[in-house]
């Protein structure tokens, strides 16, 4: 490229001349190109884009039996061994039957396996994500008149009594009982959370869900954990006490479970805690020779099973009233369209839904990707957890999404790719075809005690609160505030309330960055912060300052103050001196845009030098991420009242973006000698320094021969 003659070379060396950018294309060119893109049609366009809406169909043909098929074999067998009581279990917290957890269960694993760009993730039920699907169903079954806390043994709770302020809705229902109502609200709830995942990817916001920060996250899952364990506290002892909704469930409950603790079950009480202990006792032994074992201990499905037998043999429902789970039907179920009018009234609850469940798969699945060395789409991940949520919702399913736990165990045993997610379906479709009667007098209480003994990942992160202090205070806020908000108020407060503090959070370090004056080292090119490098020296002249954050309206007055207090300029009187000597006066170097200036009625005080100490700012902007019109602004004034005072003001190492925002703001205008961008712009602090040294020894040069 042809280099300026004027600026090839400074002081000897060699000196880098910017690159003009091409005209911007203007909105309607824009818009012709998009059209003619997604307009044109070829038979290798189509092929391209199904193997990216369909992963599978690529990595299948490139698939190695010899080294992945047994791992893929194994992995899917134990999580297929592990979703079936899971599955089972998880229905609880959904308020729905067993069956459609299966049938979840075997359409996620599916569909995901076609869809999913992960190797590793295990899709499926998911019990932060069942917590707020039961929580919408308790409140959609009360509206209607049904009774949340109902606990009917399998199909026969279908014959639910309608209260009597649901009489108008109760002609509407006659066809439709308690569980019969609860799959149509779960469903029209999954439809709507998929089809806004699905909109996500479509429109590529596969980034939103990295606003969800991990302690954020993490905070949900602690207090959406510790609500879930209140939920289950009722089949642990066996005690039939309100089910309550709204903010302050989890207190609500607990008063609740003490007013009724007198009446407990002695026969759930004894199995809950048989089962608990032997179900943690298998957990720490796995824990403590998983580098030993080749697959972890399938302690839940010889638990059920057991137990299962137990409560056969000694008929606990029938001689002590123990809850069971009741007749599970085999076989699918003809599919249904979901009700567009209960669409409509969970479509707010969808949101969150859909929110949380496409955090959690994406943050899943690229943390797998990372330690496994490949790459995922994150936009593909929403379009396949949508797809998941979207189709089997037209089957009796609910929503759906990564679960950290099977994933970890998943990996553990061998899994190589997505294929596994077939033998864990397969299993699944086992137990829907001929397993499922046999759970008929299984204990509501053991299916707690899976439950609770599943969140222990969740509930031992509050041990890592004091490490998250020491780092960052500021994420252990939104992490300790995040879960007790989930605890006190609401599952949906608590995501809102994290929401807004990660925001908070981001403002407030964008607000007040560190500055600092930066010193050169000896006579190289360097230049630093002395308060972090020793041996720096103050450059003679001119003042070198840092300021590490963006320039925008919330900080705007921060950058003035600093730059002020640290340069020694001081704030008063420039606006009196101006009105007196003119309103041209420092036009000439301070004013790009012929003595306006768009930011000049902001209020904003002009600078003013205690002492002439300098005759150069250079301000190094290559931690500056992005200016907007109020920071550019500042930018304006800042110039215009050091040109009034005989200071140059000189930027550095700026970024594209700033360069194009300084550019269409007007700060580079050219033609006008010292305010050509060339003059204004250097590629590094260094350049920018040797700059202001010549301009001022010409500037001193023409006055003495003046």
């Amino acid at each position: 490229m042809e280099a300026s003659p004027e600026y090839t070379e400074w002081g000897g060396q060699p000196v880098l001349v910017r690159r003009r950018p091409p005209p911007p294309p203007g909105l309607r060119e824009t818009l012709k190109a998009g059209l003619r893109r997604s307009c044109a049609c070829s038979l290798q366009g189509a092929w391209a884009q199904l193997q990216a809406l369909f992963p599978a169909v690529c990595w299948l043909r490139q698939y190695r039996p010899r080294e992945a098929l047994a791992g893929d074999v194994m992995s899917g067998l134990v999580i297929g061994i592990i979703l079936v009581p899971q599955a089972i279990a998880y229905s609880l917290l959904a308020g729905l039957q067993p069956i459609y957890s299966l049938y979840t269960s075997f359409f996620a694993n599916l569909i995901y396996f076609l869809m999913g760009t992960s190797r590793h993730v295990s899709v499926g039920i998911f019990s932060l994500l069942c917590l707020m699907v039961g929580q919408v169903v308790d409140r959609e079954l009360l509206l209607a008149g049904f009774d949340p806390a109902q606990d009917g043994p399998g199909p026969g709770a279908n014959r639910s009594s309608l209260n009597g302020s649901a009489a108008a809705l109760a002609l509407r229902l006659q066809d439709c009982g308690r569980d019969c109502y609860a799959i149509r609200v779960a469903t029209a709830l999954t439809l709507v959370a998929g089809v806004y995942q699905v909109l996500m990817g479509i429109l590529g916001l596969g980034f939103v869900s990295a606003f969800l920060s991990q302690p954020l996250l993490d905070g949900f899952a602690m207090g959406a954990s510790v609500t879930i364990l209140t939920s289950q506290l009722r089949h642990l002892l066996g005690v039939r006490v309100p089910r309550h909704r709204g903010p302050g469930l989890v207190v609500s409950t607990w008063l609740s479970l003490l007013r009724g603790a007198g009446q407990a079950n002695l026969c759930d009480v004894l199995t809950s805690a048989v089962c608990l202990a032997v179900l943690l006792a298998a957990k720490g032994l796995s824990d403590h020779f998983r580098h030993r074992l080749r697959v972890p201990l399938p302690a839940e499905l010889l638990v059920i099973v057991v137990a299962t037998l137990v409560s056969h043999l000694g008929q606990f429902h029938e001689r002590f009233g123990s809850s069971v789970a009741g007749d599970i039907p085999t076989g699918f179920v003809a599919p249904r369209v979901p009700d567009l009018g209960l669409m409509w009234r969970v479509a707010l609850d969808a949101a969150s839904l859909a929110l949380v469940g496409s955090a959690f798969s994406i943050s899943l699945a690229e943390m797998f990707a990372r330690s496994h060395g490949y790459a995922v789409r994150a936009n593909q991940e929403l379009l396949a957890v949508g797809c998941c949520n979207v189709l089997p919702a037209f089957f009796h399913c609910f929503a759906t999404s990564a679960a950290l736990a099977k994933s970890l165990v998943k990996t553990a045993a061998g899994c190589r790719t997505q294929l596994s997610s077939v033998v864990s379906a397969a299993v699944v479709l086992l137990a829907l075809l001929l397993l499922s009667p046999l759970f008929r007098d299984l204990q509501r209480s053991v299916l707690a005690c899976v439950i609770v003994v599943s969140l222990r990942g969740a509930l031992r992160k509050v041990r890592d609160v004091p490490r998250l202090w020491r780092l960052s205070p500021t994420d252990a806020l939104v992490w300790v505030a995040t879960a007790a908000t989930c605890v006190l108020v609401s599952t949906e407060a608590g995501l809102l309330a994290g929401v807004l503090l990660s925001l908070l959070s981001l403002a407030g370090r964008t607000h007040r960055p560190r500055t600092a004056l930066l010193a050169r080292a000896g006579g190289s090119s360097f230049y630093g912060d002395p308060a972090e490098f020793e041996g720096l020296a103050p450059e003679p002249g001119v003042q070198v300052f840092r300021f590490t954050g963006p320039l925008y309206y919330a900080n705007r007055d921060f950058f003035l103050q600093s730059l002020c207090s640290l340069t020694g300029l001081d704030m008063g009187y420039a606006v009196a001196r101006r009105r007196e000597r003119g309103p041209r006066v420092g036009a000439g170097e301070g004013d790009a845009v012929g003595g306006r200036n768009p930011g000049s009625g902001s209020g904003m005080a002009s600078l003013v030098p205690a002492v002439s100490r300098f005759h150069a700012v250079v301000i190094d902007c290559a931690p500056l991420l992005f200016l907007d019109v109020a920071g550019l602004a500042a930018l304006q004034e800042l110039r215009r009242d050091c040109g009034a005072l005989g200071i140059s003001l000189l930027l550095a190492c700026c970024n594209p973006s700033v360069t194009d925002m300084l550019r269409r703001g007007g700060f580079l205008e050219e033609g006008q000698g010292d305010v050509a961008e060339e003059r204004q712009l250097f590629p590094s602090v260094h350049c920018a320094v040797q700059a202001a040294h010549a301009r001022h020894r010409e500037l001193a040069a023409a006055n003495s021969t003046l």
